[in-house]
């Protein structure tokens, strides 16, 4: 098979599935490991795919906005988001107030809060506000505003009452992140309410998983420099990690459990 076949055919995978592993490829093909991140490479360069430590996925695009409903008791929790947020919860203090995301990182943290300690929680979802009713450790304070379809709150009203609260502790994610451009995300009324926890917390730390890592989206939330700590998992591929550590930022990595 001549090449421009075999990139054809992986291109055709990828298409269909939204993701290939190196493993898929050499077994099929009965190519070497080199030869198989050669092909990435190439597909990656002409824009294709974005590489991933074990293999590559379908770029997404940069106006994408997930799922306005979603339903987080049903959803499919990945490993590696659970990974990065066990050591997310790690974090979280005796006596701090914390903003905790809305979303499916939100959503998933919630299982594994620390229940031993007290500490205060600033959320801007109603579905992870109803979640936290049963926790007699901590104390919540639920974002005003206009709730999305999604249940979150990031409106001016929203962030007009982040804007009068300090933070010992944030846990940011979004859509996207690169070394040169920044946090970036899907909408100005998101951005603008994330830039407004960031700029009033002491410690900020990204929670980010690796296929959101070397691409940009829609809106610029803020500089990868504001954050303390970005921590993201096993599939990061080590061009983006420099990049990361480059900037100053302590990078960590949630190890896969075999």
């Amino acid at each position: 098979m001549f090449i421009e076949e075999r990139h054809n055919e992986i291109i055709e995978h990828l298409t269909k599935n939204g993701k290939i592993t190196i493993l898929e490829i050499t077994d099929k093909y009965g190519i070497s490991d080199e030869s198989a991140r050669r092909d990435l490479r190439i597909l990656e360069q002409k824009g294709i795919c974005k590489r991933t430590h074990g293999g590559a996925i379908v770029p997404v695009q940069i106006g994408f906005r997930p799922p306005a409903n979603r339903d987080f008791d049903s959803m499919t929790v990945f490993d590696n988001y659970k990974e990065i947020a066990k050591i997310a919860v790690s974090k979280i203090k005796e006596n701090d107030v914390v903003y905790l995301p809305s979303g499916s990182f939100g959503a998933i943290m919630i299982s594994l809060l620390p229940r031993d300690i007290s500490y205060t929680l600033v959320i801007n979802s109603v579905d992870i506000g109803k979640s936290l009713r049963d926790f007699d450790n901590i104390n919540t304070y639920v974002v005003g505003g206009k709730m999305r379809q999604s249940g979150s709150l990031v409106d001016s009203l929203a962030t007009e009452f982040v804007s009068r609260l300090h933070f010992d502790l944030c846990f940011m994610t979004g859509s996207g992140l690169t070394a040169n451009f920044g946090l970036t995300n899907g909408t100005d009324e998101t951005a603008s309410f994330q830039r407004t926890i960031i700029n009033n917390s002491r410690k900020k730390i990204l929670i980010i998983p690796s296929n959101k890592i070397g691409i940009n989206s829609f809106v610029k939330v803020c500089d990868i420099t504001c954050f303390d700590e970005i921590i993201t998992d096993w599939d990061c591929i080590d061009k983006e990690k420099t990049a990361i550590v480059d900037t100053g930022v302590i990078l960590t990595i949630a190890e896969e459990q075999k």
